[in-house]
């Protein structure tokens, strides 16, 4: 089984900031690599931590802080192309 993980960032305005729009963003998004082959699996929230940027003499210009990130996984079968190459 092989995995493909690929970044979830939906764009909004005042205008289209429904979650209608944010829906059909993804839906796109899926459609897109399902029909390369690839099943879609879950949308993950991956946490990490920012480190901060220290400033001149030790001081700490800019503190750590925590972001999330949205990812959609997707699986597929290995094919048997990609099976004997290997070998």
């Amino acid at each position: 089984m092989e995995y493909k993980v690929i970044p979830f960032v939906a764009t909004a305005n005042q205008q289209n900031m429904s979650s209608k729009n944010i829906a059909v963003q993804l839906d796109n998004l899926i459609k897109t690599h399902t029909d390369d082959g690839w099943e879609y699996v879950r949308l993950e929230s991956v946490s990490t931590y920012i480190q901060p940027v220290e400033g001149c003499f030790g001081n700490t210009s800019q503190p750590g802080y925590m972001t999330s990130y949205q990812m959609v996984v997707f699986s597929r079968k290995e094919d048997e192309k990609s099976i004997d190459s290997s070998h």
